[in-house]
């Protein structure tokens, strides 16, 4: 295939399999301006698929900076009704949501952690509807990616200037399964597979998992009414789409209070426009009561005190150290690639619907399940080629999940 039949299938894939567009459905499409061109490409295969209407949000780097470090401290405690309006019309007429993510990791390097916790926490109160009708399913949603000049940069630095955004597009390509056959095709297929792991996890019903690795001596004991899920997600009608393209993981949720022992790193994470490495967390009985990190220190700990649910963690996942993205052997520095190369955890909200009835359920129902609830949700990495995972069913018997990063089943 051609670059442009490339680019092509994978705007189709966005539209197709990952929000799943419907006759008449609004889309919006958050993007920013290096993915003019894919965007433009999108919104024409939204509307060929039937789409109502296609709204796209530009932003710029240069622009959102701008922002960060010269608006007023007034302006950074609130948060625009219009745009909270925005995506409660949205959420109202059941639309779907497209991000095309082209991010540079470092552009607020430098900003204070001040103005980056007081932007998340006012924006996290401020979207709390919204939060909610993502982390339940309530519509459809999906996160792709495209290369921008400064992304491209921080992932091949060794690269000639001109070569950078082709490599990170024909990685970016390889990960989402486009250039090999019908891209539709190999999703559906991939998504089965998942599901049949999802299946078999779900089948045995572990009280606990026990993570061991270099750095990694953790105990997740896990809610009775816990389901693993994968990326393939489903609205309440019945709309089934990819929340991550790519996605390789299988995931659900831990109990809040039944988290024990240390974990440490083992990708940046990138988060708020900066980069965190090196950092351990020691939890006791759910609680992150310890946090150090080597890179980024003052900002985990503002990430960790966003509020009182950020101290806990709110998702596990389980990715094999052999997936396509961990055999490229690329650090994307982006966390929608990073987390499908490893196992991961997340700080911060729980998905509802990893509790069977969970989308129907209120936050203090949900808690007293042992969800976690927050304003933040942060996937972090934590698997290599060395971990071990045990699942200990409720009789206290063991059984190998993982061994030295892969399934042991």
């Amino acid at each position: 295939m051609t670059f442009q039949e490339k680019l092509q299938a994978y705007a189709e894939l966005a539209v197709k399999v990952g929000v799943n567009i419907q006759p008449g459905q609004y889309l919006v499409v958050n993007t920013t301006v290096d993915a003019l061109d894919f965007a433009r490409l999108v919104v024409k295969e939204a509307y060929k698929a039937g789409a109502g209407r296609v709204h796209v949000n530009f932003s710029d780097e240069q622009i959102d900076r701008a922002y960060f470090e010269y608006a007023s401290e007034e302006e950074f405690n609130r948060f625009p009704e219009w745009n909270v309006k925005m995506r409660d019309e949205l959420i109202e007429r059941k639309g779907a949501l497209l991000w095309i993510n082209a991010e540079n990791p470092d552009n607020l390097a430098g900003i204070s952690v001040d103005r980056l916790a007081t932007h998340q926490k006012v924006a996290g109160a401020a979207l709390k509807n919204y939060r909610t009708a993502v982390m339940k399913d309530l519509i459809a949603w999906s996160i792709v990616a495209v290369p921008s000049p400064k992304w491209a940069e921080k992932v091949f630095p060794n690269l000639p200037a001109e070569e950078q955004v082709p490599a990170l597009w024909d990685a970016i390509f390889k990960a989402v399964r486009v250039g090999e056959g019908n891209a539709v095709d190999n999703w559906r297929t991939h998504v089965e597979n998942l599901e049949a792991r999802a299946a078999l996890l779900n089948s045995k019903k572990y009280a606990k998992l026990h993570y061991t690795a270099p750095g990694t001596d953790l105990t997740i004991a896990l809610s009775p009414q816990h389901q693993w899920l994968t990326g393939g997600s489903q609205t309440p009608e019945g709309t089934v789409f990819i929340a991550n393209m790519p996605t390789e993981e299988v995931y659900t949720l831990p109990l809040k209070q039944g988290v024990n022992g240390y974990v440490s790193n083992s990708k940046p994470l990138a988060y708020q426009g900066n980069i965190i490495d090196g950092f351990k967390l020691t939890f006791e009985e759910g609680k992150i009561v310890q946090a150090e990190a080597q890179v980024g220190n003052d900002l985990l700990q503002e990430l960790i005190n966003v509020d009182e649910g950020a101290k806990y963690l709110g998702e596990v996942a389980l990715v094999p150290h052999e997936s396509p993205i961990s055999a490229s052997e690329i650090l994307y520095f982006n966390t929608l690639f990073d987390e499908n190369a490893s196992n991961h955890l997340a700080i911060g909200e729980a998905y509802p619907t990893c509790l069977e009835g969970g989308r129907d359920l209120e936050p203090g129902q949900l808690e007293a399940l042992g969800a976690n609830v927050s304003v933040t949700h942060e996937d972090f990495m934590i698997g290599n080629g060395e971990m071990d995972i045990d699942g200990i069913l409720p009789d206290g018997t063991v059984e190998p999940i993982f061994r030295k990063g892969s399934w042991a089943f």
